[in-house]
């Protein structure tokens, strides 16, 4: 019988590159996947419907809610965002690990049902660098630039409620550094122990 994955919680404040860190560790891990959340944002350029999000109008979502289909769900920048929970527990039933790019709100309501999920907060090495980011995708204009800042000071008020702090100064070493979060959670004994119970039979 194989075990279930384990979940990962990975929050951050928009720009701080959680999006890039966890592709770019899933695409060097074959045993991690990352779920992908429902969105009634519209896609940006390049965004792939079931790729990057499952994009959805508002009643749908909200519909999905009303059902209880979301393990987590959060109305942020003006937009809902959600994980289904028949997703997360796929991917797991197949020995998967999951991680679950999420805001803090969400990050709150997974820690709630999940207590043995592991969470992880990406800093950005500093503001400016946070500022930086957001200039250069160009996707905000300077109203929206303020409330995505302001909101990350509040967010950076939420990292101490993480089990684990990775900053992202550079995309190799945050990646390297969250894999080691990974390993290190699958020799907790919890998850090894039957094959502790096994050697003492």
């Amino acid at each position: 019988m194989t075990a279930k994955g384990n979940v990962f919680v990975v929050s951050a404040a928009s720009g701080t590159g959680k999006t890039s860190l966890t592709a770019a560790l899933a695409a060097v891990n074959d045993c991690v996947q990352v779920a992908v959340s429902h969105t009634t944002r519209k896609p940006r350029e390049g965004e792939i419907n079931g790729v990057h999000y499952h994009f959805v109008d508002t009643a749908t979502f909200e519909q999905m809610i009303g059902d209880g289909a979301f393990i987590e769900h959060a109305f942020v920048h003006g937009n809902y965002y959600g994980t289904s929970a028949n997703e997360v527990e796929k991917i797991r039933n197949q020995g998967t690990d999951v991680i679950l790019e999420i805001d803090v709100q969400g990050a709150e309501q997974v820690r709630r049902q999940m207590p043995d999920a592991v969470s992880v907060f990406i800093l950005p090495p500093t503001m400016d660098a946070l500022r930086q980011r957001l200039l250069a995708r160009g996707t905000e204009d300077e109203a929206q630039l303020a409330l995505r800042l302001q909101n990350a000071r509040q967010e950076f008020e939420q990292a101490s409620l993480f089990d684990y702090l990775v900053v992202n100064d550079d995309l190799p070493t945050a990646t390297q550094d969250l894999m080691h979060i990974v390993y290190a959670t699958r020799l907790r004994q919890s998850n090894n122990n039957a094959a502790l119970i096994s050697l003492m039979q």
